[in-house]
């Protein structure tokens, strides 16, 4: 018989900006600190504030998006050595493009319900300002391989999804100003004080404490003014490639802006996760367990749209429906990502990131399915809400879901 998987707690650091703030500076305020000293900071504050017996954690798996440099080599066992953690815990590194953080949770749960483990610690972190995005290489970005599986930008896919789905630019951007007064509206009601951590210095002075990259009170008007992103891949050629997957469109028009896709961000997250005896034994509370989780695979030209069809996995292996879930929490990777699961699901804005997303916050690609458990689950807790669903899209077609139940 399988054990329960309960979470314990879940924690963030704020998200930095990824990208210079100011002239000559590289990054966002987070581009000091080293990724490995963004997950100590969530160790250290993980163990400080459950009291944690580190001797009884099993293993953490941690992903991210560039597993090279600074982020390579297994950065999770190298992030527990160099904290105060006990030496028995191990530490493997996972590589699930953005699903990385979510699938981290999941494979916790897995360890735990198969009986094997008893407590298992996941996230993900991603330093964005200091390996960007492509820094460890991609067998993908072959041309003689993109051209034969039909390989395009993401950035395209998301132009092509609103395309093909009919989304305007301006529906986008309204999506986007939403996620913008959802998050801002969050951070002024203190909805994020229990899960997020501050990143301090050696002296312990703060270097920041809350996501930078929100832009409170921008317009439609402003959004609308912003160029599109993704021109150069129709230019070099992507588009070309696309319409031999999706022959009825003629182009692909350029839609998607730095206003109404994921922000580029630094920042890590880490949930706990355990059993029912573990957690006595440690005098912890459960706050949710994890009812159900599913990956699938969908059309990889497109590639974006996953999220569905994981959801409905999901709730299929959990004996749910859609009308028993309250909240869902979908990674707003691009406007037409979030339009899209809407339309075809019939989600209500009232249900769906209901505290803005990465449009607002950005999008640290290892982290952030682990940042949405935590998001989620304080936003179940605050309204006193049963069931919540987790969703990320990733590249090559990759969806992926989970189910959390507060107890």
């Amino acid at each position: 018989m399988s054990t329960e998987a309960y979470i314990y707690d879940a924690i963030r650091t704020p998200r930095g900006s990824g990208k210079a703030g100011a002239p000559g500076k590289p990054g966002g305020s987070l581009y000091e600190v080293k990724p490995v000293d963004l997950v100590n900071t969530l160790l250290k504050a993980l163990k400080q504030r459950n009291e944690l017996d580190t001797r009884q954690v099993d293993d953490m798996i941690l992903a991210t998006g560039e597993p090279v440099g600074e982020q390579g080599q297994n950065i999770a066992k190298t992030a527990l050595v160099y904290s105060d953690w006990d030496d028995i815990t191990t530490g493997a590194q996972l590589h699930r493009y953005c699903a990385g953080g979510l699938d981290a949770v999941n494979i916790a749960a897995m360890k735990i319900r198969s009986g094997f483990e008893e407590l298992v610690v996941a996230g993900g972190v991603e330093s964005m300002s200091r390996l960007g995005i492509g820094a460890s290489g991609a067998a993908a970005g072959d041309p003689w391989t993109a051209m034969h599986s039909y390989g395009i930008s993401q950035g395209l896919a998301a132009d092509l999804t609103a395309e093909l789905e009919g989304f305007s630019r301006e529906q986008l951007d309204g999506y986007a100003q939403l996620s913008q007064q959802r998050a801002a509206n969050a951070w002024q009601q203190g909805y994020f004080d229990r899960s997020v951590v501050p990143v301090t210095d050696m002296n312990g002075c703060t270097i920041l404490a809350k996501d930078e990259h929100i832009r409170e009170g921008i317009s439609t008007e402003q959004l609308g003014k912003l160029k599109p992103s993704f021109a150069m891949f129709g230019q070099y050629g992507h588009t070309d490639l696309a319409k031999f997957k999706y022959p009825q469109i003629d182009t692909i028009p350029y839609r998607h802006t730095a206003g109404n896709s994921s922000g580029l961000v630094d920042g890590a997250a880490l949930v706990l996760v355990g059993t029912e005896a573990a957690g006595q034994a440690q005098g912890l509370k459960p706050r949710a367990r994890i009812v159900a989780c599913a990956n699938t695979g969908t059309e990889p030209t497109i590639m974006l749209a996953g999220p569905e069809p994981a959801t409905l996995k999901a709730l299929d292996k959990a004996g749910l429906t859609l009308d028993d879930i309250d909240l869902f929490e979908l990674n707003e990777a691009f406007a037409s990502v979030v339009l899209r699961y809407q339309k075809n699901l019939g989600i209500p804005d009232e249900k769906i990131n209901v505290n803005g997303g990465a449009i607002a916050m950005g999008h640290p690609i290892g982290a952030t399915g682990a940042m949405l458990v935590g998001t989620l689950l304080d936003e179940l807790e605050r309204r006193e809400l049963k069931r919540g669903l987790i969703t990320l899209c990733a590249g090559g077609g990759i969806g992926i879901a989970t189910i959390i139940e507060r107890v």
